[in-house]
């Protein structure tokens, strides 16, 4: 028969079995290269919610803005392979060493590709205070001013970054860049009328084209997007082949054994696959993507033809 004291003991064992049960999980630092508000640290999150009790671990996401996305990733690349360290960034991860003189790690050979999260368009989009209605109205007010109508660009390398490029090249315009160090601080400023124009993700600025804050000029891919039906494509208004899609990722440190990244890998598969991760990415204008880590492999081999390509055509060299 149980005595008070025993019966206290045993409650008190009880009430801390469940945190020292979340003690002793393993801690895993999700490094997110950008401002935070932005699309991929939204995305980053969003999944990260579903990794963590799927692997019975507890995620950390930090955010370590700054040089094109580099200062977080150069942490991800020193850390220890043993899945306590990942990274997750969008295409402009791959990019690094075509805008910047010097990168502190090999954006290939440095990490552990993982998985795919997502797909998202780009959009041309304008100041509803600042810019002219129509595309071609645009272009034809950007060659007449050309200083008039800059872009905000979420960071050098960025897909935004080769779309503005792109577009700048096709249709003849030479207009300033102004750098930023996420798509968030730069969105802020197109809001604030003080930089007119950007090429941003479809997914952070979908909610200000629908409550007419932002004009949306064109949708920069192969087809219009469900979020936007009434957007036509560069395509549609003259300019084919201006196909920029965002991507966004998950990566390791260099080393990190097949088992854990197949581990991990068959984690953000299973959550691709949740109504509640569909339904959330759609409404940021995105596709989950559910692909093997060999597949992503193929994938960013095939990106990084195709970045080096539209490098040399627009002419971006490092700075």
């Amino acid at each position: 028969m149980l005595n008070r004291r025993s019966l206290a003991l045993g409650l008190a064992a009880g009430a801390l079995a469940p945190r020292t049960a979340f003690a002793q999980r393993k801690i895993v630092k999700l490094i997110v290269p950008a401002a935070p508000g932005g699309a991929i640290d939204v995305i980053g999150r969003l999944y990260a919610q579903r990794i963590a009790p799927a692997l019975d671990e507890s995620w950390v996401v930090e955010n370590k803005a700054g040089a094109s996305n580099t200062l977080g990733a150069s942490e991800v690349a020193k850390a220890a392979p043993d899945g306590t360290t990942y990274l997750t960034n969008a295409d402009i991860h791959i990019m690094a060493k075509h805008v910047m003189t010097h990168v502190p790690y090999d954006p290939l050979a440095d990490f552990t590709p993982v998985s795919r999260f997502a797909t998202s368009p780009m959009v041309l989009i304008g100041s509803a205070a600042k810019t002219p209605a129509t595309l071609p109205e645009l272009i034809a007010a950007m060659k007449a001013r050309p200083e008039a109508f800059p872009f905000a660009n979420s960071a050098l390398g960025s897909m935004g970054h080769l779309a503005t490029e792109s577009f700048k090249r096709r249709t003849g315009t030479q207009t300033a860049l102004v750098n930023y160090r996420g798509t968030a601080p730069a969105m802020t400023d197109v809001l604030a009328g003080q930089v007119p124009l950007m090429v941003a993700p479809l997914g952070s600025a979908v909610s200000y084209i629908t409550d007419g804050t932002i004009r949306a000029f064109a949708i920069m891919g192969a087809q219009r997007s469900a979020r936007l039906p009434n957007v036509p494509t560069a395509g549609e208004l003259g300019l084919p082949n201006l196909d920029f899609t965002l991507w966004y990722g998950l990566w390791g440190p260099k080393g990190l054994s097949p088992d854990t990244v197949q581990r991990v890998n068959a984690a953000v598969q299973a959550a691709s696959k949740e109504r509640e991760i569909v339904e959330k990415l759609t409404a940021l204008g995105a596709e989950p993507v559910t692909e093997d880590a060999a597949s992503f492999v193929r994938f960013i081999e095939a990106e990084q033809l195709r970045a080096n390509r539209v490098v040399e055509e627009a002419g971006i060299k490092p700075g």
